[in-house]
């Protein structure tokens, strides 16, 4: 299907759902844009669950967003139970104004959902020549180091650095694989790939299905653990949201709003190095690309670099559809 095409049919199923036409936009946007940088499981594999949860009133379609200025630099948001890519593209935007004013800028969200990809909002401060950290919390996927139940979400790690070109914009979970693509490859009756998850006897399984009902392994062992704990701190205790394993399986628990929190953090480098922060980087990036290259290596890349190749080579391609998704988009199309 053309980018356009199903740009419109998205925010068409959005608006039928009652979501202003600007936040219809938002939305369709975001998710095309996951599968133009082939992020599959955080794009068209997840439309149906956010209009049920629309649906169920799960998410609020009309929230009444409101912006505390705490200082010129901090600002709370509550988000009402809005969808997660409108209030956090309103938190990012925020996060942007403030440090355009001071030098720095810190946003915390709440009673938001999930919000997509991380390196998204990253991106669009980085455009504006800041240096960015995102923080959101997840419903529980990997159990804590010592335990054998799912506690913290894959929390995802997001940072990103204005390069002068390409952005420097490096997104990670706190797990191996992000759990959109066990989903995705659920949905779609695929497999996993070995050692990235547990099924619910603390087996390795390539079966997605188990693996959704097990927990998923960390990076780095205890380290990947500790940076999953850490983001449920900064998204989920500081921010006022949901925390400690009680934010809501978006897919399977219906028992309430996901009160989801994000943290944004921006900072302004010419606070510190005036107009050489991009000169700087520009020699560090150089000085990196010029090691020696390990066997089966043709160059060296930068975090956000293929994603921003594979991005440029997909936007005037058709956007392949799985025909599962298809039937359900043209279901929901046809909502009256």
């Amino acid at each position: 299907m053309k980018r356009k095409n199903l740009t419109l049919k998205l925010q068409q199923i959005f608006q039928k759902l009652n979501l202003s036409k600007p936040h219809s936009k938002i939305c369709a946007d975001y998710l095309v844009k996951a599968e133009l940088v082939e992020a599959k499981s955080h794009g068209l594999v997840r439309l149906k669950m956010y209009c049920d949860r629309i649906k169920k009133k799960l998410i609020n379609p009309k929230p009444k967003i409101k912006i505390k200025r705490l200082s010129s630099s901090i600002s709370l948001i509550n988000a009402d139970n809005s969808i997660g890519f409108v209030a956090a593209d309103i938190g990012i935007n925020q996060a942007i104004k403030n440090a355009k004013k001071t030098g720095i800028g810190l946003v915390a969200i709440r009673k938001s959902g999930h919000y997509g990809l991380s390196s998204f909002y990253a991106e669009q401060a980085v455009k504006k020549n800041l240096l960015v950290l995102c923080f959101t919390n997840a419903p529980p996927a990997l159990a804590p180091h010592g335990a054998k139940k799912s506690l913290f979400g894959t929390n995802p790690i997001c940072f990103g650095a204005p390069t002068g070109k390409v952005p420097f914009i490096f997104d990670a979970s706190a797990t191996i694989i992000n759990r959109g693509k066990i989903r995705h490859a659920e949905k779609l009756g695929l497999n996993i790939p070995f050692g990235v998850a547990l099924n619910k006897n603390g087996e390795i399984t390539t079966n997605a299905k188990q693996a959704l009902k097990g927990t998923q392994l960390p990076i780095a062992g205890y380290k990947g653990s500790g940076l999953a704990w850490m983001v449920d701190i900064l998204s989920g205790v500081l921010t006022g949201s949901s925390h400690g394993g009680k934010t809501k399986d978006p897919f399977d628990d219906f028992s309430g709003p996901q009160n989801i929190g994000h943290l944004f953090i921006t900072i302004n480098p010419k606070v510190f190095s005036g107009n050489n922060f991009i000169r700087e980087m520009s020699k560090n990036i150089k000085r990196v690309k010029k090691l020696p290259k390990a066997k089966g290596f043709s160059s060296i890349l930068f975090p956000g670099e293929r994603k921003n190749k594979i991005y440029k080579n997909n936007l005037n391609k058709d956007i392949s559809i799985p025909s599962k998704i298809l039937k359900e988009m043209e279901e929901l199309d046809a909502i009256k």
